[in-house]
């Protein structure tokens, strides 16, 4: 699987770079690019983050507004997000060891992760924990009418990183300021594990976040 979606991925780059080679300029300063070209670069690339993560990651609303003219820096921003795409699956955490985790085999997020613990593989079930995570205190500031997104630079909406979510709940009173320490604790966990540095925790700190975690989330459900 893992394979197959590198070559599909790499096929999707090859359409980018062959988009930004069309770039040419208008006669007054500005570079533009196959118009044809760019679209279906777009179109193939949501096409592909959609399979892997689904509408709602930031990866697929990231992508769709950055690249959203002619321009080669519009190509080039989608190139990027794909490049950090590439190094979450070449990373190996996106799926399991030996192909544990599959959708047929678990429902439950937290159940992968809890399975994948008991057989060794601390790494890919920090990154699952932390992003279940992340989705909750998504979850709780849609319950609780606070913005999950944050305008750049460039006056883009974008969606806001976890830590950013965290404290806001705090500041909110959501929850407690011990809860976003340890909030904050198990993202930086998480982080360590999604960028390789595997040498930095170890299994019982895993455990204890699925742990902790699994008590926050019951304790700060969204549907009170």
């Amino acid at each position: 699987m893992q394979e197959k979606l590198l070559n599909r991925l790499e096929q999707v780059e090859n359409l980018g770079r062959a988009t930004l080679a069309t770039q040419s300029s208008n006669g007054f300063g500005g570079r533009y690019v196959d118009s044809g070209k760019a679209n279906g670069f777009k179109a193939a690339s949501l096409s592909f983050i959609e399979k892997v993560y689904g509408k709602d990651h930031s990866y697929y609303e990231t992508f769709n507004n950055f690249v959203s003219g002619y321009y080669p820096s519009d190509i080039e921003s989608g190139l990027e997000i794909l490049s950090s795409i590439r190094q979450e699956i070449q990373g190996d955490w996106l799926f399991t060891v030996k192909g544990l985790v599959t959708a047929e085999l678990f429902a439950d997020f937290l159940e992968m992760a809890d399975h994948l613990l008991q057989q060794g593989y601390k790494d890919p079930a920090a990154v699952i924990i932390g992003s279940v995570l992340e989705e909750h205190l998504r979850q709780l500031c849609n319950a609780n009418s606070i913005s999950i997104e944050i305008e750049n630079n460039q006056g883009i909406l974008i969606p806001k990183k976890a830590d950013r979510l965290n404290s806001d709940l705090a500041k909110e009173n959501v929850y407690s300021k011990l809860d976003q320490k340890a909030a904050t604790m198990w993202l930086d966990l998480r982080n360590k594990a999604a960028h390789g540095k595997y040498d930095e925790y170890t299994s019982e700190q895993v455990t204890n976040m699925y742990s902790g975690i699994t008590e926050f989330m019951a304790r700060m459900s969204i549907s009170v």
